[in-house]
């Protein structure tokens, strides 16, 4: 297998310094000038359970309007400015009610932001028609997210993308031989379950933000903004790996990718 090129070594080098330092708690510390864990005290004493629940529920609103409208029929792309100003209307909602307008943000702010990966994933020559990059799609918002049961090593971005190894394959196979398959059948289940233990945390750090009394209205546009950014960053770190390992093997590819000093 011949080495990567100068230039692919260079964009390589580019997206592990996104997916394996993806930052947005900080990122949203310096926004709201304070720890994100004064955010916390704010929340209800639920909050942990209510965020899990609206994060699986919204991972499948996402995966279903994949499932339905993502294919080579697809618009030209309307890029990352048109997705981030969706973001931030439902991010003004968000900061004016706070962890009560969740369940019905999030959702929303999740298939815009699947919309933007995919427009990502096209530019970076993935075929929409295809169940594996559906997946590969759904599969970004595990990244950038540590797992409760995860340790340092478990985080980095091949280890995430072994753990769920099997249930992307199970998932993309079912809906390759599944006319209409929705995200109610098992093995998608099962595939929102494992994105979803990841995308939660995430999910929390912008609720914490979201839930100090200054933010507001405006102050959730922003954060809603840097939500989006932080998953366009992983996806085009995750499709530029993607377009790499088809040019010159996974193998390969992984191997200099732990090579590389970031």
């Amino acid at each position: 297998m011949a080495d990567l090129s100068p230039a692919h070594l260079e964009e390589l080098r580019g997206a592990k310094r996104v997916l394996e330092h993806p930052g947005l708690a900080m990122r949203l510390t310096n926004l709201i000038g304070s720890p994100l864990e004064a955010g916390l005290a704010y929340l209800p004493a639920d909050w942990r359970a209510r965020i899990v629940g609206v994060t699986r529920r919204s991972l499948a609103t996402a995966l279903d309007v994949a499932l339905l409208t993502m294919g080579s029929s697809v618009p030209v792309p309307t890029g990352d400015l048109f997705h981030k100003l969706a973001v931030s209307v439902t991010g003004g909602l968000g900061g004016a009610f706070g962890l009560a307008s969740l369940t019905i943000e999030l959702p929303v702010s999740t298939t815009i932001m699947l919309r933007s990966i995919a427009d990502v994933a096209r530019g970076q020559g993935e075929d929409l028609a295809d169940p594996a990059t559906k997946m590969a799609c759904v599969e970004v918002f595990a990244l950038g997210g540590r797992s409760p049961r995860d340790d340092a090593a478990e985080s980095s971005y091949f280890a995430i993308r072994a753990a769920l190894g099997h249930v992307v394959t199970e998932a993309a196979q079912h809906v390759a031989t599944k006319a209409g398959a929705k995200s109610a059948a098992p093995p998608l289940v099962r595939l929102v379950t494992e994105v979803a233990a990841r995308f939660g945390v995430v999910v929390s750090e912008k609720a914490a933000a979201q839930a100090v009394p200054i933010v507001g209205a405006g102050g959730g546009v922003l954060v809603n903004n840097l939500f989006m950014d932080h998953f366009q960053n992983m996806a085009r770190g995750h499709f530029t790996v993607r377009r790499l390992e088809r040019a010159y093997g996974v193998e390969a590819v992984e191997r200099v990718y732990r090579t590389i000093e970031t």
